[in-house]
């Protein structure tokens, strides 16, 4: 599958509130904006961008999805991921995301 662009990072990993214990990463502003720039004019679904992401020895393929409080992409981060790489919320992890082409 064809690649826009790869991103590398470190961000907090924090626990969504409520119900279902959903964990996440916000990209940092810097990388949102790079992101939503270079897919100007194109909708997925709730303005979701296909992704393949690296944390640790870990990768997954997933989508990030735009967080209108934040104004940033976040970066779903499932409980397989954190228990191979031993991740808690708060942790600060280091990311790696390959974006696919829409």
């Amino acid at each position: 599958m064809p690649r826009i662009g790869s991103f590398d990072f470190a961000a907090q990993l924090w626990l969504y509130p409520g119900e279902g214990g959903w964990h996440f990463v916000s990209l940092p502003d810097d990388v949102s904006a790079d992101i939503a720039d270079s897919l100007a004019g194109i909708r997925r679904g709730f303005g979701s961008v296909r992704v393949d992401a690296t944390v640790g020895a870990t990768s997954w393929r997933t989508s990030i999805f735009p967080d209108p409080r934040s104004r940033a992409y976040v970066l779903p981060v499932k409980r397989a991921v954190r228990t191979a790489e031993h991740l808690d919320a708060d942790n600060e992890i280091r990311v790696h995301l390959e974006i696919l082409d829409p």
